[in-house]
């Protein structure tokens, strides 16, 4: 049995919420993905770590859920990218957590943040990247072209919008051919069901995210993480092309690259859920034996 309880920390101005899952002592993974609160089947992985004597911290990014922020739902992933140091530094602070055996778990866009979170802190010890964002620019490509304009058409008015304090939103998911930021055949019904019924899940995001998104390829620093690394890929994946991910897992010095026959959304239950915890846990136990 897990002890779940409420935490906070401070990230630049702002605050992060979260919950710290933990038997007694070991390590921390730390999950949160690209518009998804950690009501978003975070808990089920934390749950998972932590029957293997793991501790586990997940939180909402500032902006998101109850976390502080305006606008809300903003996608930045510089913000982002504070908020994840800022969740490892209060980690470390922890009473019963070895400040050595800090690991990171990241799904999805976040799958990408860890690789450059971790690529810049020497002392992580292990990450977990799940069907990491690993190359903007790839993403973009598969979008096609007539919707990469329309995305960049409403970046821009979400850009002129934020001059005066406003937003302009888009869908997170959407049905094929609408004017949302995921539109696989997948993603409408597949990410609302990560969260629970009673959950109040926002489907919206502010456009300007798509005007950064070509630039943001943390593949570029895959080859400067030297903790071992595990990357999971779909082989059906059409949210985070496959590709760009297993070159992440290639060019870092200690990469690992799992995959199995399935689409986006599949790792987050059922039995991709299952293989996808098993594999990762195995992962975690051996690297930080190694330590």
């Amino acid at each position: 049995m897990s002890v779940r309880t409420d935490i906070s920390f401070g990230s630049d101005e702002g605050t992060c919420t979260g919950w710290l899952y933990r038997p007694e002592g070991g390590p921390d993974q730390v999950p949160c993905g690209f518009g998804a609160c950690k009501e978003g089947r975070l808990d089920a992985f934390a749950e998972a770590f932590v029957e293997e004597g793991m501790a586990a911290l997940v939180f909402d990014y500032r902006h998101f859920g109850s976390s502080t922020g305006e606008p809300r739902q903003l996608v930045d992933v510089k913000r982002q990218h504070r908020d994840w140091e800022a969740a490892i530094a209060h980690a470390r602070t922890l009473e019963g957590i070895d400040a050595e055996r800090i690991v990171l778990w990241g799904s999805s866009f976040s799958g990408g943040h860890v690789v450059c979170v971790a690529a810049r802190d020497p002392r992580v010890a292990a990450v977990v990247a799940q069907e990491p964002h690993a190359s903007g620019v790839a993403t973009l490509r598969e979008t096609g072209p007539r919707r990469a304009a329309l995305l960049t058409l409403d970046g821009l008015r979400d850009q002129v919008a934020a001059l005066t304090g406003r937003t302009h939103c888009i869908p997170i998911v959407g049905p094929p051919g609408s004017r949302a930021a995921m539109t696989t055949d997948d993603a409408e019904h597949g990410y609302p069901a990560m969260y629970p019924e009673d959950f109040d899940f926002r489907n919206e995001v502010p456009a300007r995210f798509a005007l950064r998104l070509a630039a943001y390829s943390p593949l570029r620093d895959a080859a400067k993480v030297r903790c071992p690394l595990l990357v999971i890929v779909a082989e059906r994946d059409g949210i985070t092309p496959t590709e760009p991910a297993r070159r992440m897992a290639e060019r870092a010095p200690r990469g690992e690259l799992r995959t199995y026959d399935g689409s986006h959304f599949d790792i987050y239950r059922g039995e991709a859920f299952d293989w996808a915890t098993v594999e990762e846990i195995r992962f975690l136990v051996e690297a930080l034996e190694s330590l």
